[in-house]
C-alpha cells in the first residue's frame, strides 16, 4: 500500500484502523496522542545501556510516523512529545494533571503503563488482533496481578526488564520479585529488612544494590514532565468529513474510505 508518490501507508492504514475502532469503542469526549521525541532521553543518560537492544524500526516504516501525525492532526487530535523524555512520561504527566476533571483510559501496547492505574484511571492493553482489550482498573487490578499498581515499579526494579535492557537485581527473577514485593510492600522497606532475607537473596542485593536503585529509577514513568496542556485543546469531534475532504486531497483516499465505512 503506497501513495501516488512512492510512500508506504500500510503502517498508517494499521494504526488507523486500531485508532478507529478504539473510538468507537470507548467513546471519548477527548483524545491526546503521545510519542516519544528520539532514542534520546533522561533514561539513556542514567544507564547507557537502556533499550540498546531494540532493533531500528523498518526502513519502510520510518516516514509513515510523520504521517501517522500528519492524520491525528486532521483530526484535530493532539500530537504531544517532549525532548528528554518518553511518550509514557507524558501520558503519566497528563493522567496526573486530568485524573480529578475526567475519567481517564490510557491505550497502549506497554504493560509499564500499568503503574498509571489509580481512582479514574484505567489502562487498555492492546493485545494482537483489533478490539482485543485486556482492562485494568482499581477495582480489578489487585485481582488480577496480585499487586497493587505503584509495585509495578517496585517489581520491575528487582527484576529489571529484557525489553528495555536494564538488568534489575542479577538471579532475581519475576517469581521472587513478586514474592518479595508481595511482602515487604517496596524496595525501601524491602532494603530496611534486608538481614530478614535468605542469605543467596540478601548476597544478590547487596552486590547489585546500586543496579537495584537505578531500575528502579528507569521503571518510574514521571508524572512531571514539563508541558503546559488544557483539556479544551483535546476535546474530540467526531465530525469526520472535514478528514476525509482532506485525506482525498491527499491522495489517500483508501484512508478516506475506511473513516467513512467505520462507525
Amino acid at each position: 500500500m503506497k501513495t501516488e508518490t512512492g510512500l508506504p501507508t500500510n503502517g498508517v492504514y494499521q494504526f488507523l484502523k486500531y485508532f478507529l475502532h478504539a473510538e468507537s469503542t470507548f467513546r471519548p469526549t477527548h483524545i491526546i496522542c503521545c510519542w516519544d521525541m528520539g532514542k534520546d532521553t533522561f533514561r539513556t543518560s542514567i544507564y547507557e545501556g537502556y533499550k540498546t537492544n531494540r532493533e531500528h524500526p523498518p526502513e519502510e516504516l520510518v516516514p509513515q510516523f510523520d504521517l501517522v501525525k500528519k492524520v491525528v492532526e486532521l483530526f484535530r487530535i493532539p500530537n504531544v512529545g517532549v525532548a528528554n523524555y518518553e511518550a509514557d512520561d507524558c501520558i503519566g504527566t497528563l493522567t496526573a494533571n486530568f485524573k480529578t476533571e475526567a475519567e481517564i483510559t490510557v491505550l497502549t501496547g506497554d504493560r509499564d503503563l500499568l503503574q498509571l492505574v489509580d481512582c479514574n484511571v484505567q489502562v487498555a492493553i492492546m493485545k494482537k488482533g483489533i478490539g482485543n482489550y485486556d482492562l485494568y482498573s482499581m477495582e480489578n487490578f489487585h485481582e488480577k496481578t496480585g499487586i497493587d499498581p505503584q509495585q509495578v515499579i517496585e517489581v520491575k526494579a528487582l527484576m529489571g526488564d529484557s525489553s528495555d535492557n536494564y538488568p534489575g537485581v542479577k538471579g532475581i527473577g519475576e517469581k521472587t520479585a513478586m514474592k518479595l514485593i508481595k511482602e515487604y510492600g517496596s524496595v525501601d522497606s524491602l532494603l530496611r529488612h534486608l538481614s530478614e532475607l535468605p542469605k543467596g537473596i540478601q548476597t544478590k542485593i547487596t552486590n547489585d544494590r546500586e543496579m537495584l536503585r537505578i531500575s528502579r529509577e528507569l521503571a518510574e514513568i514521571k508524572k512531571d514532565v514539563p508541558l503546559e496542556f488544557s483539556m479544551e485543546e483535546a476535546a474530540w469531534n467526531r465530525k469526520k468529513e472535514d478528514v476525509v475532504k482532506k485525506l482525498n486531497e491527499m491522495e489517500l483516499n483508501h484512508f478516506a474510505k475506511l473513516i467513512m465505512t467505520t462507525a
